[in-house]
């Protein structure tokens, strides 16, 4: 029996790459909704598609998840079986600029999609949430027990908000929801503002790189195809009504340390420019994945050293295709 399944935010990032794993299984139809908003170039968002537009299984809606009418007849006319919400306005410190934005897509999207899932009986949504919701978080590994009440930007307390009403929607509405806690994602087609995929412009351009701090704020990189294989999990997910669970690689790394690693993947030197550190940058991400491990079974495959040069790998292919297209 097919699935029929939404992505919202399909053309994005991780989006585009949960899209193409499901397509590949011919018992699931995909649609996906994105507004090919500009807060970076629509075109990008385009080609993450394009090979997917031929497919009889795919189905590409360009509409806004806060306009509930527009959003009422699509789901009408498709009746999926499973939600995965990942559209958003992203980014922290973009949202310390224009927060009400933040509030309208991430907050006020969100609960419309949990309205129109509870009036057509969607009974899985998954829900892109974010490590940020941790804040300047004490107890490390992060644990999902961990307290969320002092997120430290805007757009982290989008993604707690938008937690909580997933909690108040499988309570009221049998609708198992799942939360899922990206913690920094990267790999091919990874956001152009994103720290990684910017690093290896400015490396490959001989610019210099701002460096917000000392250089020893860690992360926990975790790499695309991990991230999917455990939102498909969450997709099949049928024990309990709501779950909140990190995804991440559960391996920090220092900031110096991913420069050094794109150097070497890039072969060339990075111009460092120190700065102090920027509001609502938190000093370290660090998942404890002990739970997703029990429920989603899922175990990540690609450390930071396979990872990084997997990505630069994409990343200078993208630049020679754009060199040989501007000829």
């Amino acid at each position: 029996m097919k699935r029929n399944i939404l992505v919202t935010g399909g053309a994005g990032f991780i989006g585009s790459h949960l899209v193409e794993r499901l397509v590949a299984d011919e018992l699931c139809e995909v649609s996906i909704v994105d507004n090919f908003n500009r807060f970076y170039a629509p075109e990008i968002k385009r080609r993450n598609v394009e090979n997917f537009l031929a497919l009889p299984n795919f189905y590409l809606y360009e509409a806004d998840i806060c306009e509930s009418a527009e959003m009422r007849q699509i789901f009408a006319a498709r009746k999926f079986d499973a939600i995965v919400h990942l559209a958003a306005w992203a980014g922290v410190r973009p949202s310390l600029e224009n927060p009400a934005l933040y509030v309208k897509t991430n907050v006020d999207g969100t609960l419309n999609l949990l309205e129109l899932a509870k009036e057509f009986g969607v009974r899985q949504f998954i829900f892109g949430s974010s490590s940020s919701v941790y804040g300047v978080n004490c107890q490390v590994p992060f644990t999902e027990n961990d307290k969320i009440a002092r997120p430290i930007s805007p757009y982290a307390a989008t993604k707690a908000a938008g937690e909580l009403l997933c909690h108040t929607y499988a309570h009221l509405y049998d609708i198992r929801a799942v939360c899922l806690r990206f913690f920094t994602v990267y790999g091919a087609r990874q956001r152009p503002d994103l720290a990684i995929h910017k690093f290896s412009q400015l490396i490959w351009q001989n610019k210099p790189i701002a460096m917000f701090g000392d250089g020893t704020t860690r992360r926990d990189y975790t790499y695309i195809d991990d991230i999917v294989s455990g939102v498909c999990a969450a997709i099949n997910y049928d024990r309990t009504a709501y779950e909140v669970i990190n995804l991440g690689e559960s391996q920090t790394i220092e900031l110096k340390r991913l420069i050094e690693l794109l150097e070497i993947s890039l072969g060339k030197k990075a111009i460092i420019e120190q700065h102090e550190m920027q509001p609502g940058d938190v000093p370290l991400t660090f998942a404890d994945i002990s739970k997703a491990k029990k429920l989603l079974n899922y175990n990540p495959q690609t450390k930071i050293e396979d990872g990084i040069p997997k990505f630069t790998r994409w990343f200078l292919e993208n630049q020679r295709s754009a060199l040989t297209e501007s000829v």
